[in-house]
């Protein structure tokens, strides 16, 4: 399918309807079912702006460093309500990946999210990587099963690990009882900041496990009863597969927030690697529209033309707002935003 603009179906639940019911205060710890939010005075369009968020890799060499910085001061400009930062299979980029989020916390205006893996690496392992993330004041984490490592076909847990993302999750949430139970002081901090806990969502079932939309909505339930607060979602590259993917996880009790996940379409080969590494196949028809292009600030047009459909469609059906799988570059992201109008001009 193109990556056009699709129309919800007629039944289609907007995402907004779960937190108009509010059927998300179940998720969250000590929060009962129904409670009562006061309604805020002002006009909802001041407060209800799509979320806008954006991923990054820590850099791979000192070289690459100063090439992302300029990235995040960029992409930092125009105001998003969180960025993630990936974390290696096995861990590999432990170090680097802290202490990016680190000083992500100290010289800059954003809020990171800290990614966490459970492939090789022990339930032990596994509590001291989080303590160290909650020590640099990290608040946020997607919790996520984790791709095997390169080199190995299938995914193994370790033998005193964990074997799914739903797992993680109930970690997390075991790991930040304790603490406030053992230090008031930390326990009024998590008051103020509470720990929040992503989780990754498949529009058409996780390829990496062969898994189908219907596997992936019960995983999903499973991670909100794990304690997850919001999805986010893996790439994929028409409107109705995020649309579809919400609507059955809506029927089979989902409701916390799912925030599509998009990268821009302007760059055919980062779109073939990145089929490489998801499995989710980019269209037939966007690939030769690029191709054909003239140059390549035509292709550039096309593909941001293409993204800003995508973007608007799937806000067009209830979503929340979009991540943006950035790559560490800030071109192809800034020039999306502006084509669908989510740029620093509307924020």
């Amino acid at each position: 399918m193109s990556a056009a603009t699709v129309n919800p179906p007629a039944a289609q639940p907007r995402l907004d309807d779960a937190r108009a019911d509010g059927a998300s205060s179940a998720t969250r710890p000590g929060v009962p079912t129904g409670a009562h939010v006061a309604a805020d005075p002002r006009p909802l369009g001041t407060l209800d702006r799509p979320t806008l968020s954006f991923e990054f890799f820590p850099p791979r060499n000192p070289q690459a460093a100063p090439r992302l910085w300029e990235t995040v001061r960029q992409l930092e400009a125009v105001h998003p309500d969180f960025v993630s930062v990936t974390y290696g299979a096995s861990g590999k980029t432990r170090e680097t990946s802290r202490a990016f989020v680190s000083r992500l916390l100290r010289e800059t205006s954003l809020s990171p999210i800290a990614h966490l893996t459970c492939v090789g690496t022990s339930r032990e392992e596994i509590t001291t990587i989080v303590e160290e993330f909650l020590d640099e004041g990290v608040r946020s984490f997607l919790a996520l099963r984790g791709d095997p490592p390169a080199g190995q076909a299938d995914w193994q847990a370790h033998p005193d690990g964990l074997e799914t993302a739903s797992a993680l999750v109930g970690l997390l949430r075991d790991i930040e009882s304790r603490r406030c139970g053992a230090s008031p002081a930390q326990a009024v901090r998590a008051r103020v900041r509470p720990l929040s806990v992503a989780v990754a969502a498949f529009p058409r079932g996780n390829a990496a496990t062969g898994g189908t939309r219907a596997q992936d909505v019960a995983s999903l339930l499973a991670k909100q009863e794990a304690g997850a607060d919001f999805a986010i979602t893996q790439v994929f590259y028409d409107a109705e597969s995020y649309l579809g993917l919400v609507a059955e996880a809506r029927a089979a009790g989902v409701v916390i927030p799912i925030i599509p996940g998009i990268i821009p379409l302007t760059d055919p080969a980062r779109l073939l690697r990145t089929q490489e590494l998801t499995g989710v196949p980019v269209p037939r028809d966007l690939l030769d529209a690029l191709g054909s292009a003239d140059d390549a600030s035509a292709a550039h047009r096309i593909g941001t033309r293409a993204g800003v459909d995508l973007v608007k469609g799937v806000l067009d059906g209830g979503a929340p707002g979009v991540h943006l799988y950035t790559y560490n570059k800030h071109e192809a992201a800034l020039d999306l935003l502006e084509g669908a109008q989510l740029d620093g001009s509307t924020r």
